[in-house]
């Protein structure tokens, strides 16, 4: 069986030909998904570019300054189990001291972290992971396979609620026990974990550097890690407060792996600006913050008429409008009919909620949740708008005088593109009554509401995202879809090293949601935030990552 190593730029023959140039199908965004797969399979960020006749992204040359103190404006969340994070803004605190095996960078690569490395077969059934030597714990031990083994296999804990993460990694997973499958784990020896999976699966490495995959040591306590620090990672958390401030410091006496390659801050205080764009600019004119989390619609170009750095990152972040096939309203499922949901995509122009949510930040969708950046996308246009055919299939199910309740977050771009959802549903006729929910309670229920808008982030693989989303019984499933051909469909996709036929099966995928009218998906945003001139390293990552250990400050 051949395998191919991370690092070692032996790539299989299927990506070699899919590396995008002249002639190719492949645009300028979807290289970014190249970039992914290539350095999943082993090829380094320098010749992955390479293969694109580009040369790798470069930092500034200046030397980084060590010390000093940080303020970023962010929302600061509750801590709880790392495998149910269920926002960004909880793994950019625990960052400082929960690390994680994989990394997705700036550069829209994947690199090792507490991975030395790792070594995928070519029919991508077995993964050797190598553990990095000279890790430790913040207690002293070292990091081992065993731990790295402790962790995978509870992220496969299917019955745990809001754990994610066995979305990730469904392969491994005995569908009749919920959990990690026999076998599939292998301790080779103290630094090497070999995974065996029944079936292909070409998302695992991706699924290891999303935001909930962050390690736990098997003795602390990771129902909440908030509450009694212990990672790998150089900082600890000296208070978090919910809804005011989270600060991090060093770590005294730990000495951290990749010492002297980062790291630089004595002190990270995430400041908690809520979710009004205002408080931000506020926040700046104030002088109390240095950079923050996000920047959206009119307030890009306001907040860089101040005078601070704009950063973007052009990606595959959305917004979500759909309704829960499974929810009960007054003991009836006013979801369950596909007509009700096909009518509600029918009656919205999504050109329209991309001018008014995102101040046309970003392209149109097409309401199937996959993108061009995606090598699988296939291209495919979406039902027709058509307000009056819509509510000719309400009467149809007999649903033209339901009032429906559309419920969104507080915050400015997700609210204003839930609000214009609504303006055209009733100018189609349908009785649309809205609710606003704070962003302090907003996400205890979020997959649970009857109709509402959920933000989505961006995933380097166009078949994550439909198994997070869309498959039958996982977490994250909102929609409460279950679509036994849709499930089997994807087992084929996520089986399907090779784009051009993945893109077939992708093809079909993408039929069902628009058939079944599983969401409105109206368009693909470009990401933004902003830093203080002195900020180095910051940036904007395409998953909302801040990566703590980069940034310096030349003040």
């Amino acid at each position: 069986m051949k395998f191919f190593k991370s690092g070692s730029n032996v790539l299989p023959e299927l990506l070699q030909d899919a590396a995008p140039g002249e002639g190719s199908r492949h645009d300028g965004i979807s290289r970014r998904e190249f970039l992914a797969m290539a350095t999943t399979f082993g090829a380094t960020t320098a010749a992955a570019y390479a293969m694109l006749g580009m040369s790798k992204p470069v930092m500034a040359s200046e030397t980084p300054r060590t010390g000093g103190t940080i303020r970023i404006g962010m929302v600061v969340r509750a801590g709880k189990d790392p495998r149910s994070y269920d926002d960004s803004p909880q793994a950019n605190i625990s960052r400082g001291w929960l690390e994680y095996l994989v990394r997705y960078t700036h550069q829209f690569t994947f690199e090792p972290m507490l991975l030395e490395g790792w070594e995928i077969s070519e029919d991508a059934k077995t993964y050797v992971l190598h553990v990095r030597p000279g890790v430790t714990w913040h207690n002293g031990d070292s990091l081992t396979a065993e731990h790295v083994a402790y962790n995978i296999a509870r992220w496969c804990e299917k019955d745990v609620e809001g754990n994610s993460m066995a979305g990730r990694f469904g392969t491994l997973i005995d569908a009749k026990t919920g959990d990690v499958a026999e076998g599939v784990i292998e301790v080779v020896d103290e630094m090497t974990v070999q995974l065996n999976l029944p079936k292909p699966d070409i998302t695992l490495i991706a699924g290891m550097a999303d935001y909930p995959a962050a390690i736990v040591h098997p003795g602390a306590d990771s129902e909440d890690p908030f509450l009694a620090p212990m990672g790998t990672g150089p900082y600890t958390l000296e208070s978090h407060k919910v809804g005011e401030k989270a600060v991090l410091i060093r770590k005294e006496g730990h000495r951290w792996w990749n010492e002297g390659n980062g790291a630089y801050l004595d002190r990270i205080e995430y400041i908690d600006v809520g979710t009004d764009p205002s408080i931000i600019v506020a926040s700046y004119e104030s002088e109390d913050i240095d950079a923050n989390y996000e920047s959206s619609g009119d307030f890009v170009a306001l907040l860089t008429e101040l005078g601070l750095e704009q950063n973007e990152a052009v990606t595959a972040a959305t917004i979500v409008l759909r309704a829960n096939q499974a929810a009960e309203v007054n003991g009836e499922r006013p979801y369950a009919d596909a007509r009700v949901r096909r009518a509600l995509s029918m009656a919205v122009d999504n050109n329209i909620l991309l001018e008014l949510g995102v101040n046309g930040l970003g392209v149109p969708a097409h309401n199937h949740h996959v993108c061009p950046i995606h090598p699988e996308y296939a291209e495919m246009d979406r039902l027709p708008y058509d307000p009056s055919g819509a509510m000719a299939l309400l009467k149809e199910a007999g649903m033209e005088e339901y009032e429906h309740e559309l419920i969104s977050i507080d915050d400015d771009w997700r609210k204003g593109t839930t609000d214009a959802m609504a303006a055209q549903l009733r100018r189609a006729g349908i009785k649309v009554k809205r609710t606003v929910i704070p962003g302090s309670s907003f996400w205890n229920d979020w997959a649970k509401f009857p109709f509402s808008s959920t933000n989505w982030n961006m995933r380097p693989l166009g078949v994550q995202i439909l198994a997070l989303a869309y498959r039958s019984g996982e977490a994250w499933n909102e929609t409460g879809f279950d679509h036994a051909e849709f499930d089997r469909l994807l087992a084929d996709a996520l089986a399907t090293p090779d784009a051009d036929k993945r893109r077939g099966v992708m093809a079909k995928l993408q039929k069902i949601m628009l058939q079944e009218g599983v969401v409105t998906q109206p368009y693909w945003r470009s990401l933004y935030n902003h830093n203080r001139a002195y900020v180095k390293g910051m940036g904007m990552h395409p998953t909302f990552e801040i990566h703590m250990d980069k940034i310096w400050l030349d003040s």
